[in-house]
Parts: structure tokens; C-alpha cells; sequence
């Protein structure tokens, strides 16, 4: 049975925006690779850092991603065509020869370029997610033979709605008005006005996604737009490679940093569900989406949406995760941990607070210290302090449950013949959690931190008998210890009754650093 996925796309020529990125490297991947009579890819890639986007695409494919073309597939590669340009500039900054090019021959656009950085300051997420939105949106509207424009945005930017439901709602505000103002008003002003403009939304991401989805919406049904929403995106679950991922984003940032030993505490509710999708599931849905949709006789009233998460059928929670992490780190541990690995999250925001102080400012201005004495560079305090920002915008998503429809999302798979239900799994009850968590690590270790697996048995015997592991977890002990003797220590000044039961404890308590004095202050 040939893929009726691949006869669709046959000959078609795809735009890509946002090619560089995690998402957009993976898309690439896949269309190359399972949708071999595809047009070509044209990628739009700026210049970063001195290299031009060719180069940038030469470097991309020297990538353990593209193993598989690389050995399998040399030929597809020459389809890949960049494209230099960036979404911050009218017509993309694209040259007029190759806009021409791109208005004659294109039929499906995928928009992926955006600015992922949850903390951004507003400005930078309006100019990049909004603007460079409706800057893609007026090179779409000039492309004659159109037949998907795929947005991505997140399932996470209506915080005001307890479930999401595939539909595009009215923005808090009017995007354009939005827009002009941020034109001409400072950083610090937009600053300053932010809270205000942004009402529930955590931070500029949520916020600038949730505008630019509405400015799709309004360009519906001028051209054939489709929204599309993945929950937190985590490394593959088996393409091109089982636990590819290039960035330390979401959850995988927060285990190897616990794994690390620089992550020891996080605000979390433990018993809500986690909502993540492997990148390749979503992108193997976003793939059959433009199929999906010209299938239909009729397009439909509204514009339509696909929320790729998990949905109802979700059953692991963040503690089972936190718990499966910690088993694979001791499993698979890390290389020169700089702290000795023991994190945990906490319910309460004061308590998480406290162990912030004692787990990640007292060791980090201790390393930082010994550095100092050494003679060596100091990096601890600059690196938690980046810590302490992501863990305060990534803990918003993790201490409130998340409901969404997908009913869209589900419906996928009924237009699929066999070839293309093997060939584009989209199935997420069937990841086990324990293996998928443990390829993540992995890959984490491969791609991330480029740590080597041949050293492996080295790691787990620096963990095991290393004296410098083994002082690490006196370390460790020692700031416990002053942590819950600190704790202990307020919980007798605020509760009399506590300090009348612990003075029964005799010599015991009065010995206890800090504890014995609040416990007998009257004696």
C-alpha cells in the first residue's frame, strides 16, 4: 500500500520559518526523509554570529539528527534549499528574486520562528511573535497557490480558560492596537505597563502567542490557516532517533541540572498530570495536518485548531517523572556533578523558597568562593541566578492542572491508510514512561552535554567511591541539616505549643544548634 501522505505532497514545495530551530530541524528531518517525493524545502535561516545561513545549513546537517539521510538518503539532502531571511523584517527580509521564487512555487507554509524565552522582556515577545506573525502572514496572503498555512503556537496562552478547547477566543486585547503601541512607547514603559496588559497571562510568551493567534484567525479564510498547539515538547520518543534534543527547555533543563546537582528544589504540585508530547509525535501530526485539512470537501466556518497534547488520557503525574528521573540518574549519572544530586520538589512556595536559599544560594556562592581561591573563573552565582528565573516562569505551568480537548487532534489518524498510520505514529498511550524517560536522559547526555557513553561506567564509579563525590554528599548532609534546624528554629518562635512539647526532649534539644536556644530562651 503506497502513503497516500507522500502522493499529496508529491511535487509540492514547503516553507519553513524557524528551520534552525529544535522543531523546525525535526520537521525537516522527517519530511525529507518519510515524504521522499516532496518538491523541495525552502528554509528560512538567518545569519547568526558570522555564518550565513548556508553555512548554518551545512553545520545542520553534520548533526547525529540527520544520521539516518546522511547513511540512508543522501540524495533528498540537495532538496533542502535555505533561504536567507528573518521574520523581524518586512517580506522576511527575504531577496525580491527569491520572494518571487517563493510567491509562484510554494503551496505549504509551516511558521515555527519564534522567541521560545518564557522570561523575555514584552517588547522582544510582541516584535517577535506577534509582529513577525503578521510579517509571515502578509508574505502568505501574496502566495498564489497556498493550500496550508500551519501556525504553531502553544497550548499553554489561555490561562483564563480552566479547559482548551480547539477554537481560537478573543485576545485580551486588539493585536494591532497592541502592536502600535509597543511602536513607540520605550522598554521601560512597556515595562512598567506590562502586568497590566498582560492581566493573567505569566509572562510574554503566553501573552505575544495568544495575540498572534488571533491575527491568524482574522486572516481566515483568506488563506487556508490552521492553528496548531503542542503542550511542553520534550526530547523524541523514537525519530530520527530515540531522545533527540538539541536545548536544555522544559522538563529535560530541570533534570539535568538536578541530575547536576545545580537543581535541588522546584515549585511543584506533584500530583497534576504532566503535559508533554515528544517532538516527533508532534511534528509526524503537524506533517499530516495540510493532508488532513484538503481532504475535506468544504473548509470549515471557523478557523480550524489541533491542541497536540495528551488531553484526557493522561495518567503520569510530575512526581512519577521527578521519580523515574532520580532512578535514571543514578542509573545513568552525569560527569563531574558540581553538587551532589538530591533534588525534590516542594508543595509550598515558602518552603521552596527557603530550600532556594540553602540549596542553591549557599553552594553556589561556596563553589564560587573555592573557585575564587583557586584561581579559577567563578560561574556558580551566574548560573543560578539564570536558574532561578527559569524555574520561576517554567513553575506556573507545574503547580495548576491542564485540561484540553483534541478532539481534532485525535481525528488525525482516521484519514490515515496503514502505510501511513506505521509511517506517522501519533499515538501517545503507548510510551511507557520509565524507557522514554531514560532515552531522554541519555540524550541529554549525548546531545546536550556531549558527555560521551563509553564513559559511562567511569561516571557511575566517580559516583560510587569517589572521594570527591563522597564530600559532596557531606556537603550536602551539612546543609540539610542547617536547613531543617533553620526551619525548626522559626516553626518554635511562631508555635508556643511546639516549643513546650520539643522542651521535653531535655539535654538533646538544648544541644541543637540554634533549636536549643529558641527552645529554652527562658531558661
Amino acid at each position: 500500500m503506497t502513503s497516500e501522505v507522500n502522493e499529496w505532497y508529491r511535487g509540492r514545495k514547503v516553507l519553513v520559518t524557524g528551520a534552525s530551530g529544535l522543531m523546525g530541524k525535526v520537521l525537516i528531518e522527517k519530511l525529507l526523509y518519510s515524504v521522499p517525493d516532496i518538491g523541495c524545502v525552502y528554509a528560512l535561516v538567518r545569519s547568526k554570529r558570522g555564518k550565513t545561513p548556508e553555512s548554518r545549513i551545512e553545520d545542520m546537517w553534520k548533526l547525529p539528527l540527520f544520521s539516518r539521510i546522511r547513511e540512508e538518503k543522501p540524495h533528498v539532502m540537495k532538496k533542502l534549499v535555505p533561504v536567507s531571511g528573518d521574520i523581524l523584517y518586512d517580506n522576511l527580509g527575504i531577496e525580491k528574486d527569491q520572494l518571487e521564487k517563493i510567491y509562484d512555487e510554494v503551496s505549504v507554509l509551516f511558521h515555527f520562528a519564534a522567541s521560545l524565552r518564557l522570561e523575555a522582556p514584552l517588547k522582544e515577545g510582541l516584535e517577535m511573535n506577534t509582529k513577525g506573525t503578521l510579517r509571515v502572514l502578509d508574505v502568505a496572503k501574496k502566495i498564489k497557490n497556498l493550500v496550508a498555512f500551519v501556525h504553531l503556537s502553544t497550548a499553554f496562552c489561555y490561562p483564563d480558560y480552566e479547559r482548551m478547547a480547539e477554537k481560537v477566543h478573543d485576545p485580551p486585547a486588539n493585536p494591532h492596537d497592541v502592536l502600535r503601541a509597543a511602536s513607540w512607547l520605550s522598554d521601560d514603559q512597556l515595562n512598567l505597563l506590562a502586568p497590566s496588559m498582560m492581566q493573567k497571562h505569566p509572562n510574554s510568551y503566553t501573552y505575544s502567542k495568544r495575540l498572534a493567534e488571533a491575527l491568524v484567525k482574522e486572516s481566515y479564510p483568506q488563506i487556508p490557516a490552521v492553528v496548531v498547539r503542542p503542550s511542553i515538547v520534550t526530547p523524541s520518543y523514537k525519530e530520527p532517533t530515540p531522545g533527540w534534543v538539541d536545548n536544555l527547555n522544559g522538563p529535560i533543563g530541570l533534570m539535568i541540572g538536578a541530575g547536576k546537582g545545580v537543581i535541588r528544589t522546584m515549585h511543584c504540585y506533584g500530583h497534576y498530570h504532566a503535559e508533554v508530547i515528544p517532538v516527533d509525535i508532534a511534528i509526524n501530526s503537524i506533517i499530516l495536518i495540510p493532508f488532513y485539512i484538503n481532504t475535506k470537501i468544504e473548509r470549515p466556518a471557523e478557523i480550524p485548531v489541533f491542541n497536540l497534547t495528551s488531553g484526557d488520557d493522561r495518567d503520569t503525574t510530575w512526581k512519577e517523572v521527578l521519580d523515574v528521573g532520580k532512578a535514571t540518574v543514578r542509573k545513568f549519572p552525569f560527569e563531574g556533578p558540581l553538587w551532589y544530586p538530591n533534588g525534590n520538589i516542594r508543595h509550598s512556595k515558602i518552603i521552596h523558597e527557603l530550600c532556594v536559599f540553602f540549596y542553591h544560594i549557599i553552594p553556589a556562592y561556596l563553589i564560587d568562593f573555592l573557585m575564587l581561591i583557586f584561581g579559577q573563573k567563578r560561574f556558580m552565582v551566574r548560573i543560578q541566578n539564570r536558574i532561578s528565573v527559569g524555574l520561576e516562569v517554567l513553575q506556573y505551568f507545574t503547580t495548576r492542572e491542564w485540561w484540553f480537548d483534541t478532539h481534532n487532534f485525535k481525528a488525525l489518524a482516521t484519514k490515515l491508510n496503514q502505510t501511513d498510520f506505521a509511517i506517522f505514529p501519533m499515538n501517545l498511550a503507548i510510551i511507557e514512561v520509565e524507557p522514554y524517560i531514560e532515552s531522554c536522559m541519555i540524550g541529554g547526555k549525548l546531545y546536550c552535554l556531549k558527555e560521551k557513553l563509553e564513559n559511562l561506567p567511569k561516571a557511575r564509579l566517580q559516583n560510587n567511591i569517589n572521594v570527591f563525590y563522597f564530600r559532596l554528599f557531606l556537603l550536602d548532609l551539612i546543609v540539610s541539616v542547617f536547613f531543617y534546624l533553620f526551619l525548626l528554629y522559626w516553626l518554635v518562635h511562631l508555635f508556643e505549643p511546639l516549643r513546650v512539647i520539643l522542651s521535653y526532649g531535655g539535654p538533646f534539644v538544648r544541644y541543637l544548634p540554634l533549636v536549643g536556644n529558641a527552645v529554652f530562651r527562658d531558661a
